[in-house]
């Protein structure tokens, strides 16, 4: 397959995405509506009494609205969506059958799938994070803000962890076969197991595996602000997070490989 068809692959699993109005719009949603009501509550909180609130931007509240996109919270449910959305959408549309018997590689069919999965997820997170840098600095007052390696930084760690996650629903998503099942195995995984499991300290060194533990290394802030009931944070080296990230990619995206290339069309 030749690069021309291969980009036209992706820009056709692209805008099947971009016609799911439904995902999108959510997608929208859960991205920037929690940034724009953050900066929101606390710009009036800091007008309504300026001795007892900080304004709402700076360094700290940068750090507070990166944790809710790309630490904890609503970028890994972008990139669920979306991720789910790419594997099952041929299935989900019963033209899955009809594109096989053009002759197309079935291994080609999913591999396109990823980087179109990619490229719209980033396209919800990127603004989202632009709007954070607005809200950081126009309502920063007389608080320090984020310097510009922190900033590129800041987005490359939300670019890894939405991008990692969106690649494995990819993968996940085109095994299982059905988008609820997917996105409730998920959310459920992200939100509960995941968390669960790394806060079991028995557990030793195997928390290592749990995918956002191994995503949370690269963040450059701290993504639990130490509280008693916070999130449970893995040590561990960078190289032991990045093998961690690369097999959670070439486990899941093998498994939809395997699964697309057998399923009975």
């Amino acid at each position: 397959m030749n690069p021309a068809i291969a980009i036209r692959m992706v820009g056709a699993d692209f805008l099947k995405i971009r016609r799911k109005y439904g995902t999108l719009i959510w997608a929208l949603v859960l991205a920037m509506l929690p940034i724009v009501i953050f900066f929101t509550v606390n710009a009036i909180e800091h007008s309504s009494s300026p001795a007892t609130h900080e304004p709402a931007g700076g360094t700290h509240n940068y750090t507070t609205g990166l944790r809710l996109l790309g630490g904890l919270f609503f970028g890994p449910l972008v990139a669920i969506l979306i991720g789910v959305e790419a594997g099952t959408s041929d299935l989900g549309a019963g033209v899955f059958r009809d594109i096989v018997v053009t002759g197309r590689s079935r291994i080609a069919l999913f591999a396109s799938r990823v980087p179109a999965a990619l490229a719209m997820c980033w396209a919800v997170i990127v603004p989202a994070y632009l709007l954070i840098i607005l809200g950081t600095f126009v309502f920063a007052g007389n608080l320090p803000t984020p310097s510009f390696t922190l900033l590129l930084n800041g987005l490359g760690f939300l670019l890894l962890a939405t991008g990692a996650l969106c690649a494995v629903a990819v993968g996940f998503a085109s095994l299982v076969g059905s988008k609820p099942a997917s996105i409730i195995a998920l959310i459920a995984w992200q939100l509960v197991a995941g968390n669960l499991i790394a806060s079991i300290s028995s557990l030793g060194s195997a928390r290592d595996g749990v995918l956002d533990q191994a995503v949370t290394h690269f963040s450059p802030v701290a993504l639990t602000d130490g509280g008693r009931h916070g999130p449970t944070i893995v040590t561990m080296s960078g190289g032991t997070a990045a093998l961690v990230i690369l097999a959670w990619l070439v486990v899941f995206l093998g498994l939809g490989v395997w699964r697309t290339a057998t399923m009975d069309a």
